[in-house]
Order: structure tokens, then C-alpha cells, then sequence
């Protein structure tokens, strides 16, 4: 089998996120497929509302122009905001898929209701906008917060972690869903436990958006450069963004 190279971004600026999402990718790649984890040296340190969003999604752009040119043949956006997705589906040739859009999509295909459990309310919002924007609003039951920010999941103490583990056994009994959707690229490493636990499929976007970008790999399928999604406009950019050109 040939090599491949999916790059997994992690559109904030945590490297000790970035590992774990790194981690997370490896586990469930095929052996053929080298994963390139990364994330932007500049931006925000966290990703919780539309402001860091904006921001991040440049970053998000910047590494698929440095990821093609690594040779990159997928890449995935490992922030559950799905930042910048569209953008970069412009600039890159090969498959980019969010981890919101494919964790949802798979949930779907295993369950006929799905609950999200994610950090802060405000980002609660967020996903509500997601799940119309994919078509994927009446399939889900409830989204949940843990009413923790991002980087709770990292700080070592392992309370974001049992909160998101209460909260997605309240998500079972009371919402009675199928399924579970994590709602950060920083719980990619609970999904595979909670779901033994728990006996319901739990959903790690980062593994999910990973197979999704080697099926569409295998299947040859590149993204499409007829319409919108064709490569942007040549222009000259100036400022800071001279590097995007």
C-alpha cells in the first residue's frame, strides 16, 4: 500500500492539545497513513466563541498552504467550530473535513438520536448552528456543557474529564439518544473508554474526520474545483496575509 500523509490541524495555538489530538489520529489511522499534527504558532490559545474563530481560521489556512507543500494528501480541522472549513477546502486539492461535520455524520449512521456534549454554553450556540448548517438538526437531541473552558481539559486534573463523563451518562437517560458527539477536539482521547463504559457509541471527531479523509483518499475523490470550492481568485494579498499567496 502507499503512503499517505493526512495532516490533522489544530486550529489553536496548544501544543499539549495538539499531541493529544495527534494521539487521538494515530490510534485509528491505517498503517499506511502518516499523520502530520500541527498547529499555527499565532492565534489564540483556545477556540470558544466566533472572535477566536475568526482569528484561527487564518491560522487554519496557513497550515494547508504549508501542509501541501509537505505533501499533505487530506487534511483535518480538529476544532469542533469546524473554523475556516470551506476556506481551506478552497486552497487545499486533497479532501478537508471538520471534525464537527464528521463526527455528526457518523453518529448518525449508528444512532437515530445523538446528543453533543461540549465546554461552555456560549459554544452550546455554536454547535446548535453547526447542526442546521449540515442538515443535521433533527437528528440530534440536546447539546450539553460541562461549563469548562477548553483548556480545563488539559490542565492535568482530570475534573473536565469526569464532568464530561457525567454529563454524557445524564445526556443517555434523560435525551434517551443513541449516541454521544464530543464536542472538542481536546476530549479526543475519552471516546474509546466512555464508550465501553457507557455501552453506547461515544464520538471522538478527530478519529472520525481521520477515516472519513482515508475513505475519500481510497475512493480517489479530491475536492471538487468546479464552483465555489475551485481555488481562490488569484489576487495580490498584502500585510500580513503576503504569506498566503
Amino acid at each position: 500500500m502507499n503512503k499517505q500523509i493526512i495532516q490533522v490541524i489544530n486550529p489553536n495555538t496548544s501544543l499539549a492539545m495538539t499531541e493529544t489530538i495527534g494521539t487521538a489520529a494515530r490510534a485509528v489511522a491505517a498503517g499506511n497513513t502518516e499523520i502530520l499534527a500541527v498547529c499555527p504558532q499565532q492565534g489564540v490559545p483556545s477556540i470558544e466563541g466566533h472572535f477566536d474563530e475568526a482569528i484561527a481560521a487564518i491560522g487554519v489556512l496557513e497550515q494547508i498552504k504549508a501542509g501541501r507543500e509537505q505533501g499533505a494528501q487530506g487534511h483535518v480541522i480538529a476544532c469542533f467550530g469546524d473554523p475556516g472549513l470551506l476556506a481551506a477546502r478552497e486552497l487545499a486539492q486533497g479532501p478537508v473535513v471538520g471534525i464537527a461535520e464528521a463526527a455528526m455524520h457518523m453518529a448518525t449512521m449508528v444512532a437515530t438520536r445523538f446528543s453533543i456534549v461540549t465546554t461552555l454554553p456560549r459554544t452550546v450556540i455554536i454547535a446548535r448552528h453547526l447542526l442546521r448548517q449540515y442538515g443535521f438538526e433533527h437528528h440530534c437531541a440536546a447539546v450539553h456543557a460541562i461549563d469548562l473552558p477548553v483548556l480545563a481539559l488539559e490542565d492535568g486534573s482530570g475534573i473536565a474529564q469526569e464532568k464530561v463523563r457525567q454529563r454524557c451518562i445524564q445526556a443517555i437517560r434523560e435525551d434517551d439518544s443513541g449516541a454521544i458527539v464530543l464536542g472538542c477536539g481536546g476530549m479526543a482521547d475519552l471516546a474509546r473508554e466512555l464508550t465501553r463504559e457507557l455501552g453506547v457509541p461515544v464520538i471522538d471527531g478527530v478519529g472520525a474526520a481521520v477515516k472519513m479523509v482515508e475513505s475519500l483518499l481510497a475512493l480517489g475523490l479530491n475536492t471538487s474545483k468546479h464552483g465555489d470550492l475551485d481555488y481562490p481568485i488569484r489576487k495580490k494579498l498584502s500585510g500580513q496575509f503576503e504569506r498566503l499567496n
